[in-house]
C-alpha cells in the first residue's frame, strides 16, 4: 500500500502544480468522457482530487501540508469530503483533519509531532515519500494510543468531556478522533484487507460478492468494530459505489427492506443515503457558484444511486430509508428545475440579434459568460440522460426542444448579420457567431458546429470581396 500512497501523493502533488484553468479544462474532458461511456483508468481518483483542490481553492477545506496529508494517509478510505455536522456512518469530514492534528500537536504529542514534521519535511523535500510514510509509523501508533487514553480518562466525567471536545474545536469531534485512532492502530489490517481486493470492482454481484463478502465477515469476527471500515475500504473500489447495499441483501436473503433494516449489514444502506445527502449537498454548492465543476458526474452518480436503491431493494415509501430517499430526490428535483429553465433564458441573453446602434465599437462577449453558459448546455444535456429518475422529465424535454429551436433558428441570422456588419461591429457579431458555434457543438454535435464556423468563414469572405470592390 505504500506504493500507492506514493503515487496517489504524486498525482495529487501534479494537479496542484497546473494552472486553475488547466485544472478546469482537465475535468471538463474527464467529465465528458465518462458521461459518454468512456473507460478512462483512474477519472474518478482524478476528478476527486481536482474537485479538492476546487474546494480549497475556494477556502471551503482547510489545506493541510505535505507532512500531513501523509500521515494521513492510512485514513483515506474513511474520509469524506463534507461539513463535519453531517453524520457519515464510520467516516471523518476532510475538514475535521486539520483542527486534529493541531490538536494532537498542541495537547498530545507535541514533541513527537514537531519531530516528525521536521524529519518528514526534509525527506519530501529530497522527492523521498516513502521515508516520509515510514517516519509517520510511529506518529501513527503514539496518536492512537494516547487518543484513546484520552477519552478513556473522562469517560465517567461530563465535564471533563465537554472540555476535551472543546479543545479539539470540531462537530462530531469524539466521534472523528476516535474513529481516527481506530484507523491509524489497524492500518495493517486494513492494508492487507485492500490488498486482497481488486483495484477497481466494476459489478458486485455473484462469485465475487460471495468471496469479498466472506473476507469482510472472517476479517470482522476478529474485531467486530472494525465492521464498517471494511465496508468503506470495497466501496472506495467499486465503480458504483451504491452495490455495496447488495451484501445487506445477501446477507437478510431478501430484497425487502424490513428485514434488511434488521440485518447486520444495515449500515451498508446507511452508508449510501449519507453519500447519496452529501453529493446533493455538492451539487447544490456547484450549481449556487455558477462554476459547473464535475456538475455531470455528481448529477449520475446520485442518479445512480437513487436507481439502485429503488430496484434493488424492495422499500417502503413509509419506511425511515424510502422517506429518505424520497426526500432527496426532491430536493435534486427543485434544484434542477430552475437551472434547466434557466438555459434558453442564458443563450439568448448572449446570441440575441442586435442592431449596430446597441453595438459598442470593438465590443465583444464576455468569456466567462460564454464559458459558463457552455457549462450549463452541457450540464441540461446531461440531465436528459438521468431525467426519469429524479423526476424532471417535463421540464428539461420543454428546455431543451426550446433551445433547439432558438439556436436553430438565430444561427441563420447570426451569419446574416456578420455578412452585412460594418468594421465597428463585427468583432461582436464574430464573437456571437463563436458562442454559438460552441452551444450548438454540445446541442447538435461537432459537425453542426462546423457547419457554423464555415457559414460564418464564407460570410466574412463575401465582406471582403465587397470591401476590395
Amino acid at each position: 500500500m505504500a506504493s500507492d500512497g506514493t503515487t496517489v501523493e504524486r498525482l495529487r502533488q501534479y494537479l496542484r502544480e497546473l494552472t486553475p484553468e488547466a485544472r478546469a479544462l482537465l475535468i471538463a474532458e474527464l467529465e465528458r468522457a465518462v458521461l459518454r461511456g468512456d473507460d478512462v483508468a483512474g477519472s474518478e481518483l482524478i476528478l476527486h482530487e481536482l474537485r479538492q483542490l476546487v474546494r480549497e481553492a475556494r477556502g471551503l477545506t482547510p489545506r493541510l501540508n505535505s507532512v500531513t496529508r501523509v500521515f494521513y494517509m492510512p485514513i483515506e478510505p474513511f474520509l469524506v469530503d463534507d461539513i463535519a455536522d453531517h453524520n457519515h456512518p464510520s467516516r471523518i469530514a476532510r475538514a475535521s483533519l486539520l483542527p486534529i492534528w493541531n490538536w494532537i500537536a498542541r495537547e498530545l504529542l507535541p514533541d513527537d509531532t514537531q519531530a516528525y514534521a521536521d524529519d518528514a519535511g526534509d525527506a519530501l523535500l529530497a522527492g523521498d515519500i516513502k521515508r516520509a510514510l515510514a517516519l509517520a509509523g510511529p506518529l501513527q501508533d503514539k496518536a492512537a494510543d494516547v487518543i484513546e487514553r484520552a477519552f478513556a480518562a473522562v469517560a465517567n466525567d461530563e465535564k471533563a468531556g465537554r472540555r476535551l471536545r472543546s479543545q479539539i474545536g470540531t462537530p462530531r469531534s469524539e466521534e472523528s478522533t476516535m474513529l481516527l485512532a481506530r484507523a491509524l492502530r489497524w492500518r495493517g489490517v486494513f492494508d492487507n484487507f485492500a490488498a486482497r481486493l481488486p483495484l477497481q470492482i466494476a459489478d458486485l454481484s455473484g462469485a465475487r460478492l460471495d468471496e469479498i463478502k466472506a473476507m469482510i465477515d472472517g476479517e470482522s469476527a476478529q474485531e467486530p468494530a472494525n465492521f464498517p471500515c471494511f465496508l468503506l475500504i470495497v466501496m472506495r473500489r467499486l465503480s458504483e459505489p451504491w452495490q455495496i447495499i447488495r451484501f445487506a441483501i445477501k446477507a437478510a436473503g431478501t430484497d425487502h427492506s424490513t428485514r434488511v433494516a434488521a440485518s447486520s449489514y444495515a449500515i451498508a444502506v446507511n452508508i449510501v443515503l449519507a453519500e447519496m445527502s452529501r453529493l446533493v449537498s455538492e451539487l447544490k454548492g456547484e450549481l449556487r457558484s455558477g462554476r459547473g465543476v464535475g456538475c455531470g458526474i455528481l448529477l449520475k452518480n446520485i442518479h445512480d444511486a437513487a436507481r439502485g436503491l429503488r430496484t434493488e431493494l424492495d422499500i417502503s415509501g413509509e419506511s425511515h430509508w424510502g422517506r429518505q430517499l424520497a426526500q432527496l430526490r426532491a430536493q435534486v428535483s427543485g434544484l434542477l428545475k430552475s437551472e434547466i429553465e434557466s438555459v434558453p433564458g442564458r443563450v439568448r441573453r448572449l446570441l440575441r440579434p442586435r442592431s449596430a446602434v446597441d453595438i459598442r465599437p470593438g465590443a465583444v462577449l464576455n468569456a466567462d459568460d460564454v464559458s459558463e453558459t457552455e457549462l450549463l448546455v452541457d450540464f441540461a444535456g446531461a440531465c436528459r440522460n438521468f431525467a426519469s429518475e429524479l423526476a424532471i422529465n417535463e421540464i428539461t424535454q420543454r428546455a431543451y426542444t426550446e433551445l433547439q429551436q432558438y439556436l436553430d433558428n438565430t444561427t441563420r441570422t447570426l451569419v446574416d448579420g456578420l455578412r452585412n456588419a460594418g468594421e465597428a461591429e463585427r468583432p461582436f457579431r464574430q464573437s456571437q457567431i463563436d458562442a454559438a458555434a460552441r452551444f450548438c457543438g454540445k446541442v447538435f454535435g461537432a459537425e453542426y458546429a462546423a457547419m457554423i464556423s464555415r457559414s460564418a468563414e464564407a460570410a466574412r469572405g463575401g465582406e471582403q470581396v465587397r470591401a476590395r470592390g
